[in-house]
């Protein structure tokens, strides 16, 4: 798969609040698909269960199963290279503006 395919991907990812909200539910600690459906209890497990499918399928959700329990663990690597591959090289430029600008504020009138 190329990089442009996986980059739409984890946008296509990130682009549903709900599914941002599983991926801080998964910050601090791996927990099974039942604890995200207690977590997300206005959703049935269905609905849980495709909007993790869509994280595991841009690889920011990897699954571990053990016996009968699904343990989701939060990827972030490619959230990383998304940072590094658009943010991170805007952000720059916009800073390099913004220097110029405060540059051109300091200085005294002719």
């Amino acid at each position: 798969m190329s990089t442009d395919s996986k980059d739409d991907l984890v946008f296509k990812a990130l682009a549903n609040g709900l599914r941002r909200q599983i991926l801080d539910a998964l910050k601090d600690e791996p927990q099974t698909t039942g604890m995200l459906c207690l977590r997300f209890s206005s959703l049935d497990r269905c609905t849980v269960m495709q909007h993790l499918k869509v994280l595991e399928e841009a690889e920011l959700v990897i699954v571990q199963r053990e016996g009968r329990e699904r343990w989701n663990h939060l990827n972030a690597i490619p959230i990383q290279a998304i940072h590094q591959r658009w943010i991170s090289q805007y952000a720059g430029h916009a800073m390099s503006i913004l220097s110029a600008l405060q540059q051109g504020l300091d200085r005294p009138s002719e």
